[in-house]
């Protein structure tokens, strides 16, 4: 095995998350991935040693994705976010925790699609602003005002305004109570 097929294989776990957090099914997720590895070796001459592959990988799977969206609504044989079942990834013994996990896991899923790959690059793979803008081949102050708005609209979709005005006036109820 080569170099730079090691290093793909490095990455595969990454590109996996991605992938399945921006098609929610295990199945479209790994046919998208391979997609992504059959490009990436045979364009490997595009890509430059000493220069971050995650990114070029990243780049070349959401370049995948969109194309693949496309050509699914060109054939009209889109699936509404309601059909899909929501994927858990983990079961946490902690009830509260699963729930608020879905509950974002649904809000993420109504976020239109340019959003929701800023947010999932960002927080999800942990990828700094100047990456994660170069993989969506948008410009850093675009991806920061679109975190702003993705990050409201979560809050928005999850009601956290709501709960945190709940909780604080709860606790100005309770202290005057006390008094």
């Amino acid at each position: 095995m080569n170099h730079f097929c090691r290093l793909l294989e490095a990455e595969i776990p990454r590109l996996r998350r991605y992938a399945l957090a921006l098609t929610r099914d295990v199945s479209g997720a790994d046919d998208l991935v391979q997609s992504c590895l059959t490009r990436a070796i045979a364009k490997q001459h595009l890509w430059q040693a000493g220069t971050d592959l995650r990114a070029w990988l990243f780049t070349v799977l959401h370049n995948q994705h969109v194309s693949d969206l496309r050509r699914w609504r060109h054939d009209r044989n889109t699936v509404s976010s309601e059909d899909i079942t929501p994927v858990v990834c983990s079961i946490e013994p902690n009830a509260l925790r699963v729930l608020e996990l879905r509950d974002l896991e649904a809000a993420i899923a109504k976020l239109p699609p340019e959003r929701r790959q800023a947010i999932l690059l960002v927080g999800l793979e942990g990828m700094l602003y100047e990456e994660a803008a170069s993989v969506l081949g948008i410009p850093v102050g675009t991806l920061r005002s679109r975190l702003s708005r993705t990050r409201q609209q979560l809050r928005a979709l999850m009601r956290l305004d709501e709960k945190h005005e709940g909780a604080a006036a709860d606790y100005a109820e309770n202290t005057r109570r006390a008094a």
